[in-house]
């Protein structure tokens, strides 16, 4: 995997909303690092476990029923950096480093 995008759409009953926060619901920011992990784990064969988090930054929020791209590109050592964007703007960026590196 060289860089890859990855569509998902958060669902608008995920049980998380139901206090992150009622009156305005945000996708949580280990929702999307677990979303991130997730799609990391699909591509490259390793499991959810098998990654550090080494950096993230979350920009703007996303709420229920938002079509958000995950673009995965690697870095030194078998790391992986990614963005999540949702309709052009940047909600979150990162970094896994794989725990064996």
């Amino acid at each position: 995997m060289d860089g890859i995008e990855i569509g998902w759409r958060v669902p608008p009953d995920h049980p998380a909303f139901a206090g992150h926060f009622p009156d305005r619901p945000i996708v949580p920011g280990v929702v999307l690092l677990d979303r991130a992990l997730l799609l990391a784990q699909g591509q490259c064969g390793r499991c959810g476990d098998g990654w550090h988090v080494t950096q993230v930054k979350f920009l703007s929020p996303c709420g229920p029923g938002d079509e958000l791209v995950f673009a995965f590109r690697n870095l030194a050592r078998g790391a992986l950096a990614f963005t999540v964007r949702c309709a052009g703007r940047d909600i979150a960026t990162g970094s896994l480093q794989p725990k064996d590196a």
